[in-house]
């Protein structure tokens, strides 16, 4: 009925609720689970920061040759932008599975190990460029101390720092019942399916109301919010309206 390509290996911890129904729809996708629109502007308007930027410390160094001029500005254009595209394009893991008797779902995230190997191969590289700039001209050696020894003691650090590899690791697992849904929204502004719940979290004696998004592959979110809709009370209202996407609820 649904083609959910490219699965992602669950965590092994996960244990799902109801693993002794059968599985009537299950995906696994990568979504980014905040305002997009925002985090885009963001990065947008940094990446013009960073370009203005660059030019000026390429105009301020004139009494460098030509050459180190133009690597320092783009080595730090380069690296600034790495580091602020970690931070606005980050995505979360999610599973999706239902059944009979509801809906649950896990996210997580991964320490980004792409992030180490980009790290150790750029500065790498970069080392490598500077020393043979060095050979022309020895101011170069402060450079590649400064440059590429700045990311190799980043990646160091990052590599045997359990606790920075903990702070970027997340996981989170969910489970509701058919009965709980009190709303079925199809995004407008989103690849998402909003179910709005009210349930009484463990431990408490008052109803917690928020919104569990589904995020769905390109042009399915249709096909997945009428495969949820039988499942829901008759009176469980069924609209098409702009959703905001939350973070997590912990």
């Amino acid at each position: 009925m649904f083609n959910f390509s490219k699965s992602l290996d669950l965590p092994p911890k996960l244990h799902w609720k109801y693993a002794n129904e059968p599985e009537l729809l299950a995906w696994t996708i990568r979504a980014r689970n905040y305002n997009t629109f925002v985090a885009n502007s963001m990065s947008a308007f940094m990446s013009l920061l960073l370009l203005g930027l660059s030019f000026f410390l390429y105009s301020a160094y004139h009494d460098l040759n030509e050459p180190w001029r133009i690597l320092s500005c783009l080595f730090f254009f380069t690296f600034m932008s790495f580091t602020i595209s970690c931070m606005t394009h980050q995505r979360m893991n999610f599973a999706y599975r239902f059944t009979p008797s509801g809906v649950e779902y896990c996210e997580w995230k991964d320490f980004p190990k792409w992030a180490l190997t980009f790290l150790k191969w750029f500065s790498g590289m970069t080392a490598i460029i500077f020393i043979y700039l060095a050979t022309i001209d020895p101011t170069f050696l402060i450079g590649a101390l400064i440059g590429p020894g700045g990311m190799g003691l980043m990646y160091l650090s990052m590599l045997n720092s359990k606790r920075f590899q903990e702070m970027h690791t997340q996981y989170h697992h969910y489970a509701f019942r058919w009965e709980e849904l009190t709303q079925l929204a199809i995004a407008t502004n989103r690849e998402v399916v909003d179910l709005k719940y009210s349930v009484t979290q463990e431990g408490n004696d008052f109803k917690t109301n928020w919104s569990l998004n589904v995020f769905c592959k390109r042009k399915q979110k249709e096909a997945v919010a009428n495969f949820i809709k039988p499942y829901l009370s008759p009176d469980v209202p069924f609209i098409k309206a702009k959703v905001n996407v939350p973070m997590s609820t912990d």
